[in-house]
Formats: C-alpha cells, structure tokens, sequence
C-alpha cells in the first residue's frame, strides 16, 4: 500500500510539475521580458556547420542566461545556462517513402497512398493526427517492452497524456513517458513531438535518463524547466505544409 501511495505522489509531480510551469511561465515572460534572453541566429557568430537546426529553428524566448543553439552535430540543438551545457535536444526527419508502418497507418486513417499530402481534403488534418496516434501507440508498445527488457518489474513504465500542439505551422502530437522506482523517485522522463508535413516525418526528443544517448539533460529540475521552453521552440520552428527538408531523399 505505501509503494502505490508513493507511486501516485511520483506520477503527480511528473504531470503537474510541468503544468505549473507551462501555466506560469508564458505569463512570466509577457510581463518580465528584460529577464529573458532572446535566441536568435542571427545575433550570434555560432558555428553550426549545416545542422538541420539552423534552417528550422525560430526566435526563442528563454530564461535569462540560457542559449539553445545548434550543436556541432547535424541533429542536436545544445542547451546551456551562463555558458555551462546543460542538455541537448534532438530532431529527426524521415521521408514517408522509408516509414513503411507509417504508411499502412496513413491509409488506415483515411489518406491515399497516391497522394500523402492531400491537404485539400477538409479532414486532413484530423486524419494525419489519427495516423500520429496510431504510430505513437506503436512507439509505446515498443518503449514499454524495452523497459521491461532493461528493469524487469523494478521500474514502473507511465506513459504521459497525448496533447496536440504546434509544430511550426503544422499540428503535432506530444508525448512522452516516465519511469519510476520504488517510492515513486523519477528515474528518467522522455519528452516527444512528432509531427508530419506531407512528406517527411519530424521528431524532436530529449530526456533526463541515466542512459548515455546524445540527446538528454543530467538533471531533471533542468529539463523542468526547459520543457515549456521547448514547446516554444517547437512551435516557433520554420516549417509549412509545402516544405520538406528531404524531399531529394
């Protein structure tokens, strides 16, 4: 009975930790902007190299200190506050040509294999979100079998609440999980967005977990506070319904 009780206060604060934040935080920022740095790629001599980042990512408002800019590698935005890296945050991109479930699950949804990015159809959009849920349905199953595989019973898989958000100018879908050990301690949360333009699959990830993968943040109270920030990021991003970053893949 304790374990469960401390399971629940665990699951509580993953939920409304970052609700609190994302309630608060934009009315921060509308009234405390002195306080807040603006990321802007033009005001800055950052070496990206071609980082898909630096042709996708908008103005940014973050706490004062902080920088998200793209990294040395082609898919990882780099974090940091007062010139100390905190995290990282990754992107992917995926033609439809090379998602063969995803196109079964399109199709299912509704949209002609002849033509993905039919947008004329007024149930579009529904349809497309349809198709993300079925695929981030997939993406948990296989999530929450890896977890068993790694922690066996000893770590508690939850999956976090759909919600649909912006992703540039499309929709999208956040998502993401938490694992939990006994009395509730968060060993490690994923944070998702996926989104689809027609052609190409995008899919910005980041964590705090004590795996060792390019895209992560060390400490949880950090990614907490990112997190609203990064809905942000984001929804600001540079993407329409006639743009592909791989349309030549």
């Amino acid at each position: 009975m304790l374990r469960i009780y401390h399971l629940l206060i665990g699951f509580v604060l993953i939920v409304c930790i970052p609700v609190g934040i994302n309630w608060i935080r934009p009315r921060f920022s509308l009234r405390n902007r002195d306080n807040l740095s603006v990321n802007s790629l033009s005001q800055n001599n950052h070496q990206a190299g071609k980082n898909i980042w630096t042709s996708i990512l908008g103005n940014t408002y973050l706490p004062k200190g902080w920088q998200a800019l793209p990294c040395n590698d082609l898919s990882l935005l780099c974090v940091s506050a007062n010139g100390k890296n905190l995290g990282s945050v990754a992107i992917e991109i995926s033609p439809v040509s090379k998602q063969s479930k995803f196109q079964k699950m399109l199709v299912n949804a509704g949209i002609s294999s002849n033509n993905y990015a039919d947008n004329r159809d007024p149930q579009y959009d529904e349809k497309v979100l349809k198709a993300l849920r079925s695929w981030i349905d997939a993406e948990y199953s296989i999530l929450s079998r890896k977890h068993q595989k790694n922690y066996g019973g000893r770590i508690d898989f939850s999956a976090q609440p759909l919600e649909i958000v912006k992703f540039g100018k499309l929709q999208g879908i956040r998502y993401g999980f938490a694992g939990l050990e006994e009395g509730g301690k968060v060993l490690e949360k994923h944070i998702h967005y996926v989104t689809f333009d027609g052609k190409s699959m995008y899919v910005i990830n980041t964590a705090f977990t004590p795996e060792d993968i390019p895209s992560r943040f060390s400490k949880l109270e950090n990614l907490a506070v990112f997190e609203p920030y990064l809905g942000a990021i984001a929804a600001s991003l540079r993407l329409t319904t006639k743009d592909s970053l791989v349309t030549s893949q």
